[in-house]
């Protein structure tokens, strides 16, 4: 009987100056980058947390600790990677993500095929199960004050745990 399993992913960071911007594994031209103990993937680590949890596999802080200096400017596909591969081994694959990066400026248009093209080869996966949007929220809130950044994913799995 083969199962079908959604989990859901939600990332934050403050925006900071002096780091990279790195939204799925691909730098974005910026003149600020995100704080985070690792790269501050926020998209990777929404994605990431998505697949931890529809797999029943716990979240991001649990197998990534931020106190764990292993981890400190980790690249976040590593991250990535690695919970697609617990997934599997829990006997399920990647059947889609849809995900939505939520930050006020650069304007990201032009970074969507590379980046949901460097999340399905990171999650060997077709390009076209791999959805990446990008919203501003309109200058409410921390995001939209350009404070931080937000990411939102939704995983779908399949097999049978």
């Amino acid at each position: 009987m083969s199962d079908h399993r959604a989990g859901i992913g939600w990332d934050v960071h403050r925006i900071a100056a002096g780091r990279p911007l790195i939204l799925g594994g691909v730098p974005i031209a910026s003149d600020f980058g995100l704080e985070g103990h690792s790269d501050a993937d926020v998209l990777a680590h929404a994605i990431t947390d998505a697949i931890l949890g529809a797999a029943c596999l716990g979240d991001i802080g649990m197998h990534f600790p931020d106190t764990d200096p292993v981890w400190k400017d980790a690249d976040s596909m590593k991250l990535l990677r690695h919970a697609s591969e617990l997934a599997r081994r829990a006997g399920f694959e990647i059947s889609h993500v849809d995900s939505t990066v939520i930050l006020e400026r650069p304007k990201l248009k032009e970074y969507r095929l590379p980046i949901r093209q460097r999340l399905a080869d990171c999650l060997s996966i077709e390009v076209d199960r791999v959805s990446v949007k990008f919203k501003t929220a309109e200058q409410v809130g921390p995001v939209g004050e350009g404070r931080a950044a937000e990411a939102q994913a939704v995983v779908t799995l399949r097999g049978g745990g």
